[in-house]
């Protein structure tokens, strides 16, 4: 007999396969169910899907039944649920007759139905047991035979499908051991069979997706289907493949929706989201009645149930918002036919209803951190309930008519009977719909709940926008309830949110609603500053904007006393957008005109007419300009315009809040009282009350919403810039002040002031800063060159000019200048003087000389001018020993008396001397020259005359010029050399003073022009003393040097004169012959290494102090290259005994260098010239430093002065041939 296992739905029994016929023995297969079906889904499979997809760990779960044929799938018949995956023949037999007469046939039978209906999933298992085989030993067969005949009947390409289960029932490792082959090979068919008929399945369902396009295609039909393919994933608890086969069945619904169009006639009771499957609505679908909002509800359910089952349930929330939003599009697209008001009920039950599913899955805590995603639910339902009301006539402050209460009626009839699941709940979405609408007082109160619940979650997460869009909507409640107070404050709210954003129309919007606000709470002060707000938004029309100006004008028509006055903002009435100061400067001195220029643009649409426009003054006197022009050249400039950036009135930037108010600076300087000089300085900020506060709970400053600016008394008597009854027309007006200037300071615009009747507007800080200074200067008297640089000797002209300041110059006020010797004014009978700022004229100067004063008249000038005039001054040349080493002269021994000060000026001008002279004293044997060199150091060329050389003290002495011309061009940056020659009759002098003399001037100027040059200067020590004479010997056996090769330096030291008596006071020494001697040094140098100079390079040799005597000494040198090589240079030194007068203090001019000499005391003396001493400075001295500074007596060499040693040799050159005459060339062949 068959054992039937009934079939059970498999969302109830997840992972479990439908169907699995089973045939053959029965009561077998009864035996073995209970172990079969506990251990088949134990162990997990892995299931490989096609297309690429990710393999899952899967537990397989199979429904068994009874095989039938009926049950076999017939052709076309595409359900999955009810599909047998897989057919299992059971059979225990062991005898072969019994297997050839029964078990055979009905094999064949059962393959026969299974290949007819193209099933091929099939297994077949035999059961070994011990009893079978008890029961008829004469037939029995081993197992193997058995499995053999039914394996080569049936299975002959498939040996797999026939499975042997040993004694099943016994507990031995044997039977389970096949228990476990068993079970792996079924789970293993089972999935097998399972992919592939669901990969054929899916095949099927894209084909007839693909198919949507053709005409008598039905959704409904492709919609079952594809659930099906969602049931089955969810009965393997694949949640998440499950609910993309419902995220694609609602896109394509989308689709067709666009496409074909759905809709037909609805109900509005909502979703229904506390069942697993609202079958009632999943049959509709099945026969296709449903309409949109079924189709859309029924696939949100399973969606919400999907999502559910995957722990996401903030997923639901989100997309319930998308399904409602989309829901209202989607009728409204169709034209669907709807009850006015249905949608409202549908949308708000729907939002409530997800509310309560999430609230049912989630703990409070939960709900609380995860606001965020449900607070759009909220805000919908709320703002759907109250369009209900409005629709209800419950948003009033009448009650409702019959015609609202039969709308009323007609809308809960449509919502139907309540639903069985939420009967028994107080807070079901249906009790609280037909609460809130069954009157005024509890649509209120679920009203008001439904908007804090929803403002209060706004808040908590930060959305400030939207819990003041919120608040909005609930003023606009308050404002039908005839509630304006509690109304306002939610506007205002909103308002600050638009206009820190700068939503333009929102913003004049709910400006329009705070100004009914206002006006029904007769608040005057606030409802004109709103209205005039309005007057000037160019988003209302120009009626509206009449209408609110209007407003304003009637208010300020009316008499009444000064204390009814109102104040507002000028910002909202008209800006000021640039000022222009006349002067430009913006800087002027005490008593001058300055005008301030204003543009305003006036944002009414109307002409106003203004009693008094006034700006307020703060006048600084510490900061003024009072101490002249070295002050005056520390003060600030002030802009002579400033352009003032506004922003929209209406709504401000988005920047604008977040900015701030900008930051109003200033200069604070510290000056020190006695002479006004600045320690420090530093900036302070000025509006700091403004930049420091919280901007989140004020308006801003430059937008004055709300909060009227506070009333700014007006002090008589103080600086103002004021005009009287000014029109201001719509767009910029120009209006001009006069502003103070009569005391000295500096005056900053602080406010504006615009009157019109009771009303006034005050701008309460103008920025930028605008600043004007007025300043009161003393009088300046600066002297300069007309040109640059001045010239020595040369007339030169010199600008005065007197800036007069505070001080009027009167008729007979004039400048004492005390004369010098080295600067004399030359007077000047055509000087004039130049009055400018502005220019006055001209007039001729009166100048009068004395001995030590010269006296210049001012002409009458008045204050704050500027006088000019031109000296002509001159600065005389000093010649000799007062010439300054730097060539410049600095006369400051000038002084200038001036009327306006008790105090003299000192005049300090720095000359050029326009010449650099230098001498020089040139020998040829016994005769001597002078040369002198003038070189021009100025921009200026020069033509020299008379040029002069005189001697002052030796008349017999003759100085023969050897200088050809009488004039000598001499151009800038140039020299110009000249040359005498000194001849004498007896002796020549050993000192020479003389005086070079020129006249100069510069060039192409007449001869009245010439200015003399004097240079004087002085010879010490011209007489030649000693002569030196070099000759170079070539090697024994040669004509010529050649290089490389040793040759002779004889060098002679001869003495051309007798000792004066001076020199024989000064460095004689008597020898035992009684001949007068003194000790020279000779050093043989080359400096441009042509010479090698071996042995001996220097010496001492000992003179005698008479004419003609010669010293010779030999020296070996040499050459080291070939050619016309000049002699070594020789040098010959004063080296004066340790005996010889010595001065403490050491020769500046000398060059003391301690490891020069290493000589012992009288040693040198007795040697002479066996020691090498070689010279290295211009005067050596012998010892070490110490021994100096304590005054001992050291040996020293002092040089010759030019001219008493002459070399005959000095640019004698000789020939040296080379080594060798070996010519070598290279060639480079490339």
């Amino acid at each position: 007999e068959s054992v039937l296992a009934k079939p059970q739905h498999p969302l109830l029994h997840s992972q479990r396969f439908s169907a699995s016929p089973c045939a053959g023995d029965q009561s077998l297969f009864t035996s073995l169910y209970t172990s079969l079906a506990q251990q088949l889904p134990r162990e997990p499979m892995e299931w490989r899907r096609t297309y690429g997809r990710a393999p899952k760990m899967i537990h397989l779960e199979a429904n068994f039944v009874q095989f039938k044929e009926e049950l076999l799938p017939k052709e076309g018949n595409k359900a999955l649920l009810t599909f047998p995956f897989l057919h299992i023949y059971w059979t225990d037999c062991c005898d072969t007759e019994v297997y050839k007469s029964l078990v055979k046939e009905d094999m064949l039978r059962w393959q026969n139905s299974l290949r007819a209906h193209g099933s091929a999933d099939w297994v077949i298992i035999v059961v070994e047991t011990n009893d079978n085989k008890k029961k008829n030993k004469t037939n029995i067969l081993p197992r193997s035979s058995i499995v053999d005949k039914i394996r080569s009947d049936f299975c002959n390409k498939q040996n797999d499908r026939c499975v042997v289960l040993s004694d099943p029932l016994k507990d031995s490792s044997r039977s389970q051991e096949s228990w476990n082959s068993l079970l792996l090979k079924l789970r293993t068919l089972l999935l097998m069979s399972f992919t592939k008929n669901l990969g054929r399945f899916e095949d099927d369902m894209r084909t007839l997706r693909e198919k949507r396009t053709q005409p008598g295609w039905s959704f409904c039909e492709y919609f079952m289907v594809q659930e099906e393919l969602a049931f089955v994933f969810e009965m393997l608890q694949q949640f998440e493949d499950a609910l993309v086969q419902y995220d694609e069945l609602d896109a394509l619904f989308t689709q067709y929706v666009l496409n074909f169009g759905a809709g037909g006639n609805f109900g509005w009771s909502g979703l229904l989201l506390r069942r697993p499957i609202d079958m009632e609505k999943r049959d509709g679908i099945q026969r296709g009645e449903a309409s949109l909002l079924d189709l859309r509800s029924y696939l949100f359910s399973r969606q919400c149930t999907l999502l559910i089952f995957l722990q996401r349930p903030w997923e639901v929330t989100q997309r319930a918002l998308e399904l409602l939003h989309n829901c209202v599009q989607e009728l409204r697209l169709l034209e669907v036919s709807v009850l006015e008001g249905a949608l409202d009920c549908w949308v708000f039950l729907s939002c409530l209803e997800v509310l309560h599913r999430i609230e049912g899955c989630c703990d409070q805590a939960q709900l609380a951190a995860n606001c965020s995603h449900t607070v759009g639910l909220w805000a919908y339902a709320t703002d759907k309930l109250k369009s209900l009301g409005e629709l209800c006539g419950l948003v009033s402050e009448k009650e409702p008519t019959s015609e609202d209460l039969n709308r009323t009626v007609d809308l809960l009839a449509g919502l139907g009977d309540e639903r069985p699941e939420t009967v028994n709940s107080l807070q079901s979405p249906y009790k609280k719909l037909k609460e809130a609408l069954s009157s005024v007082e509890a649509f209120e109160r679920h009203y008001l709940e439904l908007s804090h619940a929803a403002m209060e979650m706004y808040r908590a997460i930060g959305r400030l926008r939207s819990a003041r869009l919120v608040g909005k909507s609930l003023a606009e409640f308050y404002m039908r309830k005839a509630d304006p107070e509690r109304a306002e404050t939610f506007l205002q709210e909103a308002l600050k949110s638009y206009v820190s954003e700068g939503w333009s129309l929102p913003v004049t919007h709910t400006r329009k609603q705070i100004a009914a606000c206002q006006k029904l709470l007769g608040r005057t002060e606030d409802y004109l500053q709103t209205s005039a707000l309005l007057a000037g938004d160019v988003n209302l029309t120009t009626e509206e904007r009449k209408h609110f100006c209007q407003e304003i004008l009637t208010f300020a028509g009316k008499s009444g006393d000064q204390s009814q006055k109102v104040t507002l903002s000028m910002g909202v009435f008209t800006q000021l957008t640039r000022l222009q100061f006349r002067p430009a400067t913006a800087s002027v001195h005490s008593g001058a005109v300055l005008q301030v220029e204003l543009t305003l643009r006036c944002l009414m649409p109307v002409s106003v007419h203004i009693q008094q426009l006034a700006a307020s003054i703060h006048f600084d006197l510490e900061r003024g300009g009072t101490n002249g022009r070295s002050k005056g050249t520390q003060r600030q400039t002030n802009p002579g315009t400033v352009e003032f950036h506004q922003s929209n009135s209406s709504a401000g930037p988005p920047s604008s809040s977040a900015a701030g108010p900008p930051l109003e600076l200033d200069e604070i300087q510290d000056r020190s009282p006695s002479d006004n000089s600045l320690n420090s300085t530093g900036v302070v900020c000025k509006n700091t009350h403004l930049v420091m506060r919280r901007h989140d709970s004020h308006s801003p400053p430059d937008t004055p919403n709300c909060v009227s600016p506070p009333a700014v008394a007006m002090k008589e008597g103080a600086q103002m810039l004021k005009v009287q009854d000014v029109t201001l027309e719509p767009g910029n007006n120009s209006i001009i002040f006069t502003a103070p200037s009569g005391q000295p300071g500096t005056y900053t615009l602080r406010q504006l002031y615009a009157t019109v009747g009771q009303v006034q507007f005050v701008l309460p800080h103008i920025y930028p800063s605008v600043q004007y200074e007025v300043y009161s200067q003393e009088p300046q008297l600066t002297v300069e060159p007309l040109s640059e640089p001045l010239l020595a000797g040369l007339p030169q002209m010199v600008k005065f000019t007197l800036l007069t300041g505070h001080y009027t110059v009167k008729k007979g006020d004039a400048l004492q200048l005390s004369n010098t010797d080295t600067m004399p004014i030359l007077p000047s009978s055509s000087c004039t003087a130049r009055i400018s700022n502005p220019l006055v004229g001209e007039s001729v100067l009166s100048i009068q000389s004395s001995e030590k004063v010269t006296s210049i008249s001012l002409p009458p000038t008045p204050p704050y001018h500027t006088l000019e005039f031109h000296l002509e001054v001159l600065c005389l040349i000093p010649s000799g020993d007062e010439r300054p080493a730097n060539e410049r002269l600095t006369n400051g021994e000038m002084s200038i008396d001036c009327p306006w000060s008790i105090y003299s000026t000192l005049l300090a001008l720095t000359f050029y001397i326009p010449f650099k002279t230098k001498h020089s004293l040139l020998s040829a044997g016994n005769r001597k020259y002078i040369q002198v060199c003038v070189q021009n150091v100025s921009d200026v060329n020069f033509t020299l005359a008379e040029v002069k050389l005189t001697e002052k003290q030796h008349a017999t002495l003759e100085l023969q010029s050897l200088n050809t011309k009488t004039q000598q061009l001499l151009c800038s940056k140039h020299s110009v050399f000249c040359l005498w020659e000194v001849r004498w009759k007896d002796d020549l002098p050993s000192c020479l003073q003389c005086v070079f003399s020129a006249d100069f001037s510069p060039l192409n100027q007449d001869i009245s022009a010439f200015k003399p040059f004097h240079y004087q200067f002085q010879f010490e020590r011209v007489t030649t003393l000693y002569s030196v004479r070099a000759d170079i010997l070539p090697p024994a056996g040669e004509q010529h040097c050649r290089s490389g090769l040793l040759c002779g330096l004889e060098v002679c030291i001869t003495r051309l004169t007798e000792p004066a008596e001076g020199e024989l006071a000064e460095d004689s020494k008597t020898d035992t012959d009684g001949l007068k001697t003194t000790k020279l040094m000779y050093e043989v140098a080359d400096s441009s290494s042509n010479w090698a100079v071996c042995g001996k390079s220097s010496g001492m040799v000992s003179m005698p102090m008479a004419a003609s005597a010669t010293h010779k000494v030999q020296i070996e040198v040499m050459p080291l290259f070939a050619g016309h090589l000049p002699f070594p240079k020789i040098k010959v030194l004063k080296y004066l005994p340790h005996t010889a007068a010595v001065a403490i203090q050491p020769d500046p001019d000398s060059c003391v260098e301690n490891d020069s000499l290493s000589l012992l005391d009288k040693a040198l003396d007795d040697q002479g010239d066996t020691a090498s001493i070689r010279s290295r400075g211009s005067v050596h001295s012998v010892g070490s430093g110490d021994q100096q500074q304590k005054g001992v007596a050291m040996p020293r060499l002092e040089p010759f002065s030019p001219g008493q040693v002459f070399n005959h040799s000095y640019t004698q050159q000789v020939l040296v041939l080379p080594a060798t005459d070996d010519h070598i060339m290279e060639v480079n062949a490339t």
